[in-house]
């Protein structure tokens, strides 16, 4: 279970959030792997003497649950949960249904981060990165959305070729707050 941290100060610019403190930007990482410090992809070990740099998804999820406080311009105006979620929505198409998985995984103890290298929306891991190397990789889709087969043949294709699990997460399917498709490819 993270440890409880003061309220880290966090300043908004454009469409990243910017931890300038390396030594509260460090904590945050330790404490969940939030962000990723600037220029360093995959840290060996989590203390860094560089800024932290969060999306605005994971800026959202830690301002929810306290931790953090969100600032922008030189007069240090507080920006709200509101208005963080106003940017968010901006930036990602479907966010509220993204936002819904992101929750649900981080709230299962998994670390998530962003997948567009992957053409996914999130690269899940059990232990962080820099620790292991993501099992899995996650598509959110409304359940009303269609998928093709060769889609799904596409990702699972590529989940294969680098050593991942293909996941479709559903949001508001159900009884359940997120129903997961995991496929498993099977060799003829």
């Amino acid at each position: 279970m993270p440890e409880k941290l003061p309220k880290v100060k966090v300043e908004l610019l454009e469409n990243f959030l910017i931890v300038w403190d390396p030594s509260e930007g460090s904590q945050l990482y330790k404490n969940g792997f939030y962000g990723k410090p600037l220029g360093i992809a995959k840290p060996k070990i989590p203390e860094f003497k560089v800024p932290l740099i969060l999306d605005l998804m994971e800026g959202v999820y830690l301002l929810e649950k306290g931790q953090i406080t969100v600032f922008e311009g030189s007069k240090k105006t507080s920006v709200g949960l509101v208005k963080l979620k106003q940017k968010a929505k901006h930036l990602y198409d479907e966010f509220d249904e993204k936002y819904t998985v992101y929750q649900d995984l981080r709230e299962s103890g998994l670390i998530v981060t962003p997948g567009i290298k992957f053409g996914c929306d999130f690269a899940v891991y059990k232990y962080g990165p820099g620790v292991e190397h993501a099992p899995y990789m996650v598509s959110v889709k409304n359940a009303g959305s269609d998928i093709s087969a060769t889609e799904i043949v596409k990702a699972g294709r590529l989940a294969t070729t680098v050593r991942k699990r293909f996941i479709i997460a559903v949001p508001g399917l159900g009884n359940e707050k997120v129903q997961y498709v995991i496929f498993k490819w099977y060799k003829a």
